[in-house]
Parts: C-alpha cells; sequence; structure tokens
C-alpha cells in the first residue's frame, strides 16, 4: 500500500495538541516542533513522542532563516535540537525550515546538526484560515509519496480534516506515514 504523510508545523499547542492526537488515532504523522511551544509544553511533546509520532526541528522562533547571521541561524537550529533531545531523549533527525524559506546557508546549518530538510507536496493552508472542507479537499489532490503540510496552531478546522482526510486517503488506497530521515 502507498503511504502519504501528515505534517504538522508549529506546535505543540494546548488547544490542538491532544485533539490532533486523538483524531490521527493510531496513523503515523511527523510534529514539526517550535522551540518556544516545546518549552512551555514539554508534556505535549512527551505526548506526541508516546502517540508514536515522529518529531522533527521547526526553529526556535520561526523566522526566516536566511535572513539571519550564521550565528543566529545556529541557536535558532541549535537550542531547539537540545530542547527536544532533552525532552523525549532522541535527538531529530527531521528539518523543516519555517515558511519553507530555505538556501544555501540554511542547508549548512542544518547538515551541521544531521538533520535532513523536509518539505511538502500539498499545502492546505490551513494557516490561513480556511475551512474543514478546503482544506480536506486540498489534501485530496496529494500523490502516493506526497506530503502534507498543516499545523498545530489551534485551528480546529485542522482537528476536523484529519478523520476525514484520513478516511480519503483509505479509500485511494493509500496510508498515512510519518517521514523518514
Amino acid at each position: 500500500m502507498d503511504t502519504v504523510a501528515l505534517t504538522f508545523d508549529d506546535g505543540p499547542h494546548p488547544e490542538t495538541t491532544p485533539a490532533l492526537l486523538a483524531a490521527l488515532g493510531d496513523a503515523p504523522a511527523t510534529f514539526f516542533l517550535q522551540g518556544t511551544h516545546a518549552v512551555d509544553h514539554p508534556d505535549l511533546v512527551r505526548a506526541i513522542a508516546a502517540a508514536g509520532h515522529t518529531i522533527g526541528n521547526h526553529s526556535w522562533t520561526h523566522p526566516r532563516l536566511p535572513s539571519l547571521s550564521p550565528a543566529a541561524r545556529e541557536l535558532e537550529v541549535a537550542r531547539t535540537q537540545d530542547l527536544l533531545a532533552g525532552i523525549t531523549g532522541t535527538r531529530p533527525r527531521l528539518f523543516r525550515p519555517p515558511y519553507g524559506d530555505t538556501d544555501a546557508s540554511v542547508a549548512a546549518t542544518i547538515a551541521g546538526h544531521g538533520l535532513t530538510e523536509v518539505l511538502w507536496t500539498i499545502d492546505t493552508r490551513d494557516w490561513a484560515g480556511v475551512s474543514t472542507g478546503e482544506i480536506v479537499d486540498t489534501a485530496a489532490a496529494v500523490e502516493p509519496g506526497g506530503i502534507i503540510l498543516m499545523h498545530d496552531g489551534g485551528y480546529a478546522s485542522t482537528v476536523a480534516a484529519v478523520p476525514r482526510i484520513l478516511a480519503a486517503l483509505a479509500s485511494r488506497g493509500l496510508r498515512a506515514a510519518a517521514v523518514t530521515g
């Protein structure tokens, strides 16, 4: 059976992370966590890991990384790596640059941490306040092997879309998977 990766950026968030974990059930996903949120909610980071999901690094403060100095860019990545490893006992292997904004300098920084950059093939635009139906319809265009971008940022529409996306994938003979690095 072919797979599709479900990914969630910007968490963890107390308003949506527990609901997303419940909506996913036993379907694996990848959560790209922001350091400033993870430091405030280490219990949610542990819950994501305990549910068997993959945790990736999404920077400390969600800046446009190419515009930062090398030292600032390094701090964004390293600080989040250290925090997530301290909470879960495992260093993330995956990195998603905020906004998908990347260049050779970002690649060099993350390579120094043994991280693999992960972008996406489908942006559901949940971050723009679209409806649950629009999220589901956009996700439906995913091809086998694709990566769907969603957000764990307090969006009830995303939480509501997850079961419908999983059902739509299953109806196409596809299954959810975590990103592998």
